[in-house]
């Protein structure tokens, strides 16, 4: 099982290293995009148009917010991502307090990095009520909100920490609201049609503002400043992959507000995918001519299957490797042993998405860091399992592998790990369901699984992809694992112990 292990890791290592002079003949350019519709529209249109200049475009969707694609491109893992002006300013470059485009530039290129020009259109934050439920409370300003104090809002997440989000927008207007609560944007437009909430953040650009049917409230205390469309890439990218660069900078001006909302719209209520949309515009707008592949329902499947039996696999075995000599040394020594637990237990606490975020810096995005998150979350349950079977084997059997003379190295391996083995099965099977869960989470850092058809599901509001593509073969993924374990138990916890359980 180790072996096969470091055999997949040797492989994907293989996967991802370059390839000589056809890697050098045909110039990579890696494209990010946010995990919302028209950032992964603007991330198609960025790897159309880079395909179409003769390089070689990896468009790694839905990577989570603004700080995960920022770090990434800082890091070089990303060559080039869509973003906005305001979000430039106030989110990313917070800190230096630049306002003026040539500030913002000059910060930009202390880091290596470039921004584009306008692309033609502004999405900026806007707030966003039923019009039924705006017009019967007499709301049409953010500043009205002030006067309803029960109101329940919804905000993204990203929308609730940012400096030009939430923080600013409470203190602008002295909102006095208390039933605040973060969500995923797609999912507040459903909170608002429902009740649930009765204001969220919207992109002005949104097709949904539309179809829901919601009344904009005026920013008249101009809370929100202008979040310009642009491409943001790094310096080094022209020298790379000119030809590249040159077409991505043929947008700038290309695309206007209405244009924008108009793609949004095909698919987020058409149901056309973004690749298309994007293609869709580039032919009408550049004449650029695009051929687009489309994976059927089972490829898609065997596809996001294999991604996640590598995460699972890779992270489990490095665990089981580690965890067992930490559960021994913890079962034998107990003082080290209440450390050893305490620190397992520390990690476990992390929130998921945290510790897939903080570890971008190190190991970037894609695969590295969400093998290593899902590794640490493997460590509690085998090395608890471990300790608790060894300290539960009687000392009346301990102490005549003693009077046979045993070595303590023999007494473990002849007598102690397999009295101690349902125990430890029992561990590494909870790890590995724990696993296959939280791996779907390693979409939001590139790290593909079943978590990418159920992030794509829940931004396009489409449950049949989220249960057939996603949680479902999850779920299934899940029991196979626990049966394969409960299937290894046959062979690797001896028999006596097997009969004793079953009585």
């Amino acid at each position: 099982m180790i072996a096969r292990g470091i055999l997949t890791i040797v492989i994907l290592m293989l996967l991802d290293a370059p390839t000589g002079a056809a890697e050098e003949a045909v110039p990579k350019v890696t494209i990010g995009s946010k995990s919302f519709t028209e950032s992964v529209i603007l991330g198609e249109l960025a790897a159309h148009l880079t395909n179409d200049a003769g390089a070689h475009a990896v468009h790694r969707r839905q990577l989570g917010g603004t700080r995960v694609l920022f770090n990434a491109l800082e890091a070089g893992e990303l060559d080039v991502y869509p973003e906005y002006s305001g979000t430039i300013a106030r989110e990313i470059l917070a800190s230096l307090n630049v306002n003026s485009e040539a500030e913002i530039r000059a910060a930009l290129a202390a880091r290596g990095i470039v921004m584009s020009r306008s692309l033609g259109f502004s999405n900026t934050y806007a707030i966003g009520m039923r019009e039924e439920l705006a017009e019967t409370l007499k709301i049409r300003k953010i500043s009205d909100l002030r006067q309803h104090p029960e109101l329940a809002l919804g905000f993204s997440s990203e929308f609730m920490d940012r400096e030009d989000g939430w923080p600013r927008l409470r203190d602008r207007y002295q909102l006095p609201q208390r039933d605040v609560r973060g969500l995923d944007h797609d999912l507040a437009y459903r909170a608002l049609q429902r009740g649930a909430i009765q204001a969220t953040d919207l992109y002005s650009t949104d097709a949904e503002i539309r179809a829901y049917k919601l009344r904009v409230l005026q920013d008249d205390l101009g809370c929100f400043p202008a979040y310009d469309a642009v491409w943001l890439y790094r310096a080094d990218l022209p020298k790379r992959a000119p030809r590249a660069v040159a077409a991505l900078t043929r947008l700038e001006g290309h695309i206007s507000t209405p244009v924008m909302i108009a793609m949004n719209a095909r698919a987020r209520l058409d149901g056309v995918s973004e690749d298309r949309a994007a293609a869709e515009f580039l032919g009408r707008t550049l004449a650029i001519k695009t051929v687009l592949k489309s994976d059927g329902m089972i490829q898609r499947l065997a596809r996001h299957a294999g991604e996640h039996l590598a995460l699972v696999a890779i992270s489990l075995t490095t665990a089981i490797v580690v965890a067992l000599p930490l559960g021994i040394l913890a079962a034998n020594w107990p003082r080290l042993g209440q450390v050893i637990l305490a620190v397992m237990g520390m990690i476990q606490t992390i929130p998921s998405l945290a510790l897939l975020v903080f570890m971008i810096p190190v190991l970037g995005i894609g695969s590295p860091p969400a093998i290593v998150a899902l590794f640490l979350y493997s460590l509690l349950p085998i090395v608890r399992n471990t300790t608790t079977g060894l300290r539960d084997i009687p000392s009346s059997l301990r102490e005549s592998a003693e009077a046979l003379g045993l070595s303590r190295w023999a007494r473990l391996r002849l007598v102690e790990l397999p009295l101690a083995s349902r125990s430890i099965l029992a561990g590494i099977k909870t790890a590995a369901v724990i696993d296959v869960g939280t791996a779907t989470l390693g979409a939001l850092i590139g790290a593909g699984g079943f978590g990418q058809p159920i992030l794509t599901g829940i931004r396009l509001a489409d449950m049949r992809l989220i249960l057939l593509e996603g949680a479902l073969p999850a779920a299934l993924l899940a029991l196979i694992v626990q049966a394969v374990f409960e299937l290894a138990e046959r062979f690797l916890v001896p028999r006596g112990l097997r009969l004793r359980s079953q009585r």
